[in-house]
């Protein structure tokens, strides 16, 4: 095994004073990955897994770094002990995994000693976290810490998230008869509908998995609609819940939506774009807040792991929403900008190396 790499790390653009950025390369398994913890102030970087084809190594870089930052901000607000890290594999999920693969992956988050704790997360599966377990304690979200499977308490955050939203820009106190566009029907993404619809809302739903959709259209009464138009849907809300950076210069003059709210990570393509949804009158719910379901339910694994008691947890990204909403109102700003603002009060450091108080 080797670590390292000629690519200019420190002057990338996604680069926010990481701790620690670890290139992984196993030449017996085939496996090319990064590892990234962005900050441990307030615990050990847990984070997800990625496997995905990447078309090369700066995009893989890219990603790594954004999604390692997203986790530190979402764990500060949810009030965990833990700070924020992200690993990515380059490779194709569909048709690259192999035993050896994951084992080697396992054995570079061992030698973090901790500092980085991996789970599943795109295009990983929770058994692929279990054959890195062979390797490494450091791992979360399996079931023999648990908690299991983090997607089911991702989409019922990302639900009780959008509750919050529409309460606070439509007034509204349910979703009955609510038009939600659903945007991706993944794991995390096939939970959301099923709250969504059991609560009364009205989905149009998008995916590259036909069969996905198709079963959304049984079992939710959904609409079908092509990926390319999910975005021009008249709807009350929009919920990304496939890759990041959906709200970009292309997709913002065809939303029509009144509220952005899903669990896709890094969903503004730039930070400006949170700006351009707040002078459209468009409230966006921020992502690391209201997909912090599954890292919270991983929280409270372990022996004593009771579920009702990390859902009331995830019920609390509500509150959590609406602190940000009325604290966006108030100073002017996007709703993006004053959530940093609340975490980054939470876990970054005075010059005593003691965490600012939340």
């Amino acid at each position: 095994m080797i670590s390292g790499t000629k690519m200019p790390l420190f002057d990338h653009h996604e680069f926010d004073d990481h701790e620690e950025v670890v290139f992984c390369r196993d030449a017996e398994s085939g496996l090319k990955a990064i590892i990234a913890v962005h900050n441990t102030n307030l615990g050990p970087a847990l984070g997800g897994c990625r496997m995905w084809p990447y078309e090369n190594e700066e995009e893989a870089l890219t990603d790594v770094l954004r999604l390692s930052r997203g986790m530190t901000y979402k764990s500060a607000l949810a009030g965990l002990p833990l700070g924020g890290g992200k690993s990515v594999i380059i490779g194709d999920s569909r048709q690259d995994k192999t035993e050896a693969l994951f084992l080697a992956m396992g054995r570079f988050v061992e030698t973090l000693g901790g500092r980085y704790i991996v789970a599943e997360d795109v295009g990983i599966k929770v058994a692929d976290v279990q054959t890195m377990a062979r390797v490494t304690d450091h791992v979360a979200g399996t079931p023999e810490k648990g908690s299991g499977d983090p997607s089911p308490a991702t989409g019922f955050g990302v639900y009780v998230g959008i509750k919050a939203a529409v309460r606070h820009k439509l007034g509204l106190q349910d979703l009955r008869d609510v038009r939600i566009a659903v945007q991706g029907l993944g794991a995390v993404g096939r939970h959301l509908a099923g709250y969504l619809a059991a609560d009364g809302a009205k989905l149009v739903v998008a995916d590259i998995d036909q069969a996905a959709v198709d079963k959304a259209v049984i079992d939710f009464g959904a609409v079908a609609v092509s990926p390319d138009a999910i975005y021009e849907q008249e709807v009350e809300v929009f919920a990304p819940c496939a890759l990041g950076a959906v709200v970009n210069d292309e997709t913002l003059p065809q939303l029509r939506a009144s509220v952005i709210a899903g669990s896709a990570n890094n969903q503004l393509a730039e930070p400006c774009h949170g700006k351009a949804l707040r002078e459209a009158g468009i409230l966006y719910a921020p992502d690391y807040v209201i997909n912090a379901g599954g890292v919270i339910n991983i929280s409270y694994e372990g022996p004593d792991y009771e579920q009702s008691r990390a859902f009331a947890h995830v019920a609390r990204i509500g509150e959590t929403l609406d602190e940000i909403f009325h604290l966006a109102e108030n100073r002017i700003v996007p709703t993006a900008e004053a959530a940093d603002e609340i975490a980054e009060a939470r876990f970054l450091r005075r010059g005593d190396d003691s965490p600012v108080a939340a």
